[in-house]
């Protein structure tokens, strides 16, 4: 066979191999856009009643993760494009948004610490009013001042989230991500270790630290890739904005749902409506903004909807205990016993739901740091 055959067979082969390549490459981006569309139109069905609901929000943070998990199998099955510019700066940007997303993490969590320290106030509350117990005027003043402190740490403040901001822990230990993202440019064996000698810059954040101005950071010049940058990644960019616009979505609703430090939800989502997974993101944006505005939801420190059941117990037993005189009627005792046990379904609710979806953030947490291409 002469030189000139194996040289056109060797072109030939190469050509077979870009295009297998690039068939491959779309048809895991057609497939991680309707994904993607699919969860946000599962997320968009549900009621009111159950949106920002904890089962909601769990719902929400597996959808991000198994997100971040395809985009991160697509960089590695493309590594080499990744890596190439303008993909480089593309990618670098996001792993920008993603680390001020870590310090939302924590301060989420530092919120479902604080609705744990209403529980048990909630207790104090349930055991004091307990049908098994004769309930006479100092129960009910244990109750009463129970109600009252429990009243007293919901009121959406920002005094009140300075405690939170002097507490602050991360989920990793003492390094920061800066740091990891520097080692893993350096160090190719350092992608190896265990997430857990990261930490956040939020390891101590200062009184006036705002989450309302990180989701503000997040969401600064996003928009969607430039036709240019589209053809000189392959496509590559398309998903990079997708997860962008899905981390700011994921970030935004979760502290319009958890107390956080100056939780202000006046941000815009702008995303063109071309994408098939821009029309259920907008709908769930608009309608955690309804629900925000209205009167009763103006000064809550959380749209959860286990928050807004606490509200209403707390408002109906304050109501309750205050037209008490002893000894109780038997009718009296029922109407007790009825928002006693109202109380305790939301307990329980918040008993069963809560430590999973800390859970879910500190996975969340990790999973942002493990996306690096690559680790």
């Amino acid at each position: 066979m002469s030189a000139t055959t194996d040289h056109l067979m060797s072109l030939r082969g190469n050509q077979v191999h870009s295009v297998v390549e690039g068939s491959s490459l779309e048809i895991e981006l057609e497939t991680f856009q309707r994904q993607v569309t699919l969860r946000f139109l599962e997320l968009a069905a549900v009621g009111n009643d159950d949106l920002l609901s904890l089962s909601w929000i769990r719902k929400l943070l597996d959808f991000f993760i198994l997100c971040q998990d395809e985009m991160r199998l697509i960089f590695f099955n493309h590594r080499a494009q990744v890596m190439k510019p303008p993909m480089d700066r593309i990618v670098s940007d996001f792993f920008e948004r993603c680390v001020k997303a870590l310090d939302l993490c924590n301060a989420v969590r530092d919120g479902i610490e604080q609705i744990k320290q209403w529980q048990r106030l909630m207790e104090i509350v349930l055991y004091a009013l307990d049908q098994k117990n004769i309930i006479g005027e100092g129960q009910c003043r244990r109750a009463k001042k129970a109600l009252s402190d429990l009243g007293n740490c919901m009121v959406d403040d920002k005094e009140s989230g300075a405690y939170m901001a002097l507490r602050n822990r991360s989920f990793g230990r003492n390094t920061t991500i800066k740091d990891h993202y520097q080692n893993l440019n350096h160090n190719s064996n350092y992608q190896h270790r265990s997430v857990g000698h990261f930490r956040s810059l939020s390891w101590s954040v200062s009184r006036n630290w705002s989450a309302a101005k990180q989701l503000q950071a997040i969401g600064n010049s996003l928009c969607p890739p430039k036709s240019n940058d589209l053809v000189a990644t392959c496509g590559l960019a398309m998903p990079v904005y997708t997860m962008s616009s899905v981390l700011l979505f994921v970030m935004w609703a979760l502290v319009a749902a958890i107390p956080c430090q100056d939780r202000r939800l006046s941000l815009h989502i702008l995303i063109p409506r071309q994408f098939p997974w821009s029309a259920p993101l907008l709908s769930l944006h608009e309608r955690i903004l309804e629900d925000s505005k209205k009167r009763e939801r103006k000064n809550a420190c959380g749209l959860l909807r286990e928050i807004q059941g606490i509200e209403k117990c707390v408002r109906g037993i304050n109501e309750l205990v205050d037209t008490l005189q002893f000894p109780l009627t038997e009718e009296k005792r029922e109407v007790v016993g009825q928002r006693v046990e109202d109380l305790s379904h939301v307990y329980e609710a918040l008993k069963d739901g809560l430590d999973p979806l800390e859970r879910q953030v500190r996975e969340v947490f990790h999973v942002i740091v493990r996306g690096r291409v690559g680790t």
